[in-house]
């Protein structure tokens, strides 16, 4: 069933659009005209965490954001492959759905491994990119995303008590006066039941840390690719109070695209966009301009 945005128009007034993948509607948002512009969310957000950056931007580039399957206004098929592999199979169609060409790539968490997963089967579609928290490439997984993984407790944590998307809403945003009851309904309201949940506990479960674990060649792939595309343009917007996308993360980005300019915020946290939109949307503006577009 639709979630009822009922309440929400002013936080995100967007026209819905549905591409139909596998037998299931994927959702996305596709704004403005101009030079292209794909925002690829994580878990446990969707597209209405770009909300600000779209409307921001809107008037001059054709911003494009999709839910992923099992997120936001998608549907959530309780047996789907939720994998890594299946999400940039999903972009990818949703790119040809689209006729996006010469794209600004922008990422946030799992949006990272998924854009860029993209970029490394069709790198020719990809101009330029802006980079939140996030990774495409292995790192350390902190003990409380470990913990929601376990079969037993994290089926209970993640889908029964909806504990991963609320903590995400009382930990992820510093700034607590962006959380307004209408902002957390908003984050919240595609997550209402166990069954809604699904993919937010697929996505912990699918986190490559063993190389056993089904997506651990899919990042390898996308970690090898990432040295032919260090000449690309870069942006690098970080939280520093990200207790999992830390600096070790920005500093590992820094090392593979050196040229990237860097813009790192002391006062936010993982939910970077939430707590520093008014900050961040010159810089990209500056950026996705400064060749002329």
């Amino acid at each position: 069933m639709q979630p009822n945005l009922a309440g929400l128009e002013k936080h995100y007034p967007f026209r819905s659009h549905f591409l139909e993948v596998d037998g299931q509607r994927m959702h996305y948002v596709d704004e403005g005209d101009g030079p292209a512009v794909l925002m690829l969310h994580g878990n446990p957000t969707w597209s209405f965490f770009f909300r600000e950056l779209i409307k921001g931007l809107r008037d001059r580039f054709r911003v494009v954001a999709p839910d992923h399957i099992g997120c936001g206004l998608s549907d959530k098929p309780q047996n789907y492959d939720y994998t890594l592999a299946s999400h940039i199979d999903n972009v990818e169609r949703l790119l040809e759905r689209t006729g996006l060409r010469d794209v600004t790539l922008a990422v946030h968490d799992w949006g990272g491994p998924i854009g860029f997963g993209v970029c490394a089967r069709l790198p020719e579609l990809v101009r330029r990119f802006v980079v939140f928290n996030t990774a495409a490439f292995f790192g350390p997984c902190p003990l409380r995303i470990r913990i929601c993984r376990w079969p037993v407790l994290g089926e209970i944590i993640v889908r029964r008590l909806n504990g991963f998307a609320r903590g995400a809403i009382r930990t992820a945003c510093k700034r607590r006066e962006r959380m307004t009851a209408d902002v957390k309904r908003g984050y919240l309201l595609p997550y209402g039941n166990r069954a809604d949940r699904v993919a937010i506990f697929r996505f912990v479960r699918d986190i490559p840390l063993l190389s056993a674990d089904r997506s651990h060649p899919v990042v390898a792939e996308i970690e090898a690719s990432l040295a032919g595309l260090r000449d690309r343009p870069m942006l690098l917007l970080w939280g520093a109070r990200d207790f999992c996308f830390n600096d070790w993360y920005l500093r590992q980005w820094i090392a593979r695209f050196p040229h990237a300019a860097v813009h790192r915020f002391e006062d936010a946290g993982h939910y970077v966009v939430e707590d520093a939109h008014e900050r961040i949307l010159p810089l990209m503006r500056k950026f996705l301009s400064a060749d002329g577009d």
